[in-house]
């Protein structure tokens, strides 16, 4: 349990490299402490349960990062404000996802993507995933053994997001590779000290790559319609309104950077947490239908998004801390799941607790349009997983991304 009371200690201990294994003891530490404020850099953390939740439901909460003190002091200087967020997607000079836009802008986008996300479109992918996961576990029948991200996560949330976005087959190795470089740049090393993180030009590189490559399927999509998602979104319309290219772009990233990670990272997780609980996967196995209580339980104890950010709009009360109108507001959800005053035994891993509180996906206007196709393909992987394997075991440590935000393992050896 971490001692110091510095909060730039505290928080640089959360943050820190070599405690991506198990920042949860960092967590509680920011959490015990309290609001955190760095009135230097416009920044105010939040990590306990309720605050967290107000600020996702409070009407002020901003999602537009030019709304920021820091960005507006960048554009008074006569700096471009430094990329935040989804490499190449918070751009004036593009069109940012709806995941960075307030209303009236957010509600438009919305509305028109969520026409091409209705859930007749995630059901009749249904049978596709259960298709992919048995071949999959086909194969690591076969060998004996398997990475629970290499042979199972990985391959399943790729090979939906791309069949859902209509990505030929054979460029989804380049597509692994761009969206791991772009899960990297949800951290907030930029709000936090001012300073761009090392290697985040090759991000904003692979960002570029993407949207060439959307670019290019689009048109092709115009000339040659397809059952697939950019079909539908250049097709979707609204009293007259139109996704234009740029916005289809946009959407597409943000889709295959959230939607890829957080299902990879869920998976692996849950796997995880049961495999250290044996008594876990032994029921899941012998019950399939337990699978919604491990989904809803491996969000709250091992969040696939760790924090989310948001902007004061407006000077607003949290709780009893004053947020000055401008700052950047860190909600670290991994450490509200773990409040001991919404969840009880918060450090246990326990499906069957009564009362399951979290925010993985979000709340209120930009609740996460992907959650069911992300906890779809968890509840196919999970149960059919444990069904194939009852007997499954670590095969050895696992070894986690440098990832702070999108959090997630590298690699899970498990022996079947």
């Amino acid at each position: 349990m971490p001692t110091a009371t510095d909060p730039h200690t505290l928080l640089g201990a959360a943050l820190a490299p070599a405690n991506r294994i198990d920042p949860y003891p960092h967590y509680r530490g920011l959490r015990e402490y309290g609001p955190l404020q760095l009135p230097e850099v416009s920044l105010t953390v939040f990590s306990s349960f309720a605050d967290c939740d107000a600020v996702l439901r409070h009407p002020a909460s901003a999602s537009d990062r030019f709304k920021s003190s820091i960005a507006q002091r960048q554009i008074a200087a006569g700096e471009a404000p430094r990329p935040f967020g989804l490499a190449g997607l918070v751009d004036r000079r593009r069109a940012p996802a709806f995941l960075f836009l307030d209303p009236p802008d957010h509600t438009r986008l919305r509305t028109l993507v969520a026409k091409a996300f209705v859930p007749k479109v995630i059901n009749e992918l249904a049978p596709g995933i259960t298709a992919l996961v048995d071949s999959l576990l086909d194969k690591i029948e076969q060998q004996g053994r398997f990475d629970a991200v290499a042979d199972l996560a990985y391959p399943l949330a790729v090979g939906v997001i791309c069949k859902l976005l209509g990505v030929p087959v054979e460029d989804e190795p380049q597509f692994g590779r761009a969206s791991s470089l772009l899960g990297q740049t949800v951290d907030p090393f930029i709000a936090a000290t001012g300073a761009v993180p090392e290697g985040f030009e090759q991000r904003i590189e692979a960002g570029k790559w993407l949207r060439r490559y959307f670019a290019e399927l689009i048109e092709r999509r115009r000339r040659e319609p397809s059952d697939d998602l950019i079909s539908a979104l250049i097709a979707v319309e609204e009293t007259g309104d139109q996704l234009t290219e740029e916005e289809i772009i946009s959407t597409c990233n943000l889709l295959l950077i959230a939607g890829h990670e957080s299902t990879v990272s869920l998976i692996a997780h849950a796997v995880l947490a049961m495999l250290r609980h044996p008594e876990q996967w032994a029921a899941l196995a012998a019950d399939p239908g337990r699978v919604p209580k491990v989904i809803e339980e491996a969000l709250r104890y091992d969040a696939p998004a760790q924090l989310l950010g948001r902007i004061a709009g407006e000077d607003m009360v949290i709780g009893e801390t004053a947020v000055p109108k401008g700052d950047t507001m860190i909600l670290l959800l991994a450490a509200a799941h773990r409040d001991p005053a919404a969840n009880e035994r918060p450090d246990e891993f326990d499906p069957d607790r009564k009362v399951c509180r979290h925010l993985a996906f979000g709340r209120g206007t930009h609740f996460c349009l992907g959650a069911p196709l992300v906890r779809l393909e968890a509840s196919v992987a999970l149960s059919a997983v444990a069904s194939r394997f009852p007997a499954a075991r670590l095969g050895g440590e696992p070894r986690y991304k440098p990832n702070v935000t999108l959090r997630g393992l590298a690699e899970l050896p498990v022996t079947v």
